[in-house]
């Protein structure tokens, strides 16, 4: 399978998978653009249209195209990647053709860029990103985008003051501050020299951004797993702030499936804290297959934090044979019989 087809099943079909890398941007505009009821704008909103179903259309070619076994899958793959680039390019002509017609259409832009983004062409998307800001500097959306890319491919400072804009421009919007949490988290080194912070107070930055996200958005699972996880980056780990959040994570779930994940990070969290009783709860708990791996191996841990091995009595470490000192050696002669011979001394670590 080649390229185009490997990054559309990686960019369409991406999921927000129990315990899968989270602290991901949130590459969706935020707010729902508004747009007057005028010729142009229902103009955009048809081609709009028929670029999200170009974009369902895809998904489901591909959705079959994994569940078929195949004869020659690169063959097969091929194929089924022109049959995307066609698909997708009528709506690049879409939009061409609407922007040669309104090419002072903020909109316009914003919406191409994003199919762009979609369908992976960054670069190009940026450009329409960049246009549509010129338009229309105050529409908050274009800056989260822009502040998205730049998260992205640098320079990361240009991501803290746009998503700063952003949420200056629309400061009720939760994806831009869950955006902005991530990428302070993310690039801590560049944060510290950015906004002038230690360490320690990054992450107090990182945290309080999410805290503001989720204080617009408190029913948002994926936001209140985002900020819990966010705590295993810390180093000591903040354990009582970490249960608290996984707590409110478990109040908030929506499915059974997402309350066992979470009973996971509970009992993972536990277990470092010596908490092991709470812990054995929590993976008894865990009956979904999902997580089987993963249970089985916090209860592997728990054993060895409940257990740990026994250490070995000095008394029973064999000593190594003294080698004289060297003013202890004879200066006439030098014995190089291979006994004697000391290996070079291992490169320690600074």
């Amino acid at each position: 399978m080649n390229d185009l087809t490997i990054g559309l099943l990686g960019a369409l079909l991406a999921t927000n998978q129990p315990l899968a890398v989270s602290n991901v941007i949130h590459e969706q505009t935020g707010a729902v653009v508004q747009m007057a009821a005028t010729p142009v704008e229902r103009e955009l909103r048809e081609v709009m249209m028929a670029d999200d179903d170009a974009q369902d259309e895809v998904q489901a070619w591909i959705r079959d195209f994994n569940s078929q076994s195949h004869t020659n899958q690169t063959a097969e793959g091929n194929a089924l990647n022109e049959r995307i680039r066609t698909r997708f390019d009528k709506v690049r002509f879409a939009y061409d053709t609407f922007l040669g017609h309104h090419p002072d259409s903020a909109h316009g832009y914003l919406a191409y860029g994003s199919f762009l983004n979609e369908i992976g062409d960054e670069d190009k998307a940026v450009d329409q990103y960049e246009k549509s800001r010129e338009l229309d500097p105050k529409n908050p959306a274009v800056w989260n985008n822009l502040a998205n890319y730049y998260g992205e491919h640098s320079p990361v400072t240009k991501a803290f003051a746009y998503y700063a804009q952003a949420i200056n421009l629309k400061p009720d919007e939760p994806v831009y501050y869950q955006n902005f949490a991530t990428t302070v988290y993310l690039f801590r080194k560049d944060a510290r020299e950015y906004f002038n912070l230690t360490e320690p107070q990054v992450f107090d930055k990182a945290l309080g951004l999410y805290r503001q996200a989720m204080a617009l958005a408190p029913d948002n699972f994926v936001l209140a797993t985002d900020f819990a996880e966010s705590y295993y980056g810390i180093r000591p780990l903040r354990t009582n702030d970490a249960l608290a959040a996984w707590t409110n994570a478990l109040h908030i779930a929506h499915t059974d499936a997402e309350r066992q994940g979470v009973f996971i990070h509970l009992a993972r969290v536990k277990i470092g804290a010596g908490m092991f009783d709470e812990a054995r709860a929590q993976l008894e708990a865990v009956t979904n297959d999902a997580y089987a791996d993963l249970k089985n191996r916090l209860i592997r841990s728990l054993a060895d934090h409940e257990h740990p091995p026994a250490a070995v009595p000095t008394n029973l470490v064999p000593t190594p044979p003294a080698v004289p000192p060297p003013a202890a050696m004879s200066t006439n002669t030098v014995d190089l019989s291979p006994n004697l011979l000391l290996a070079p001394r291992g490169l320690h670590a600074q």
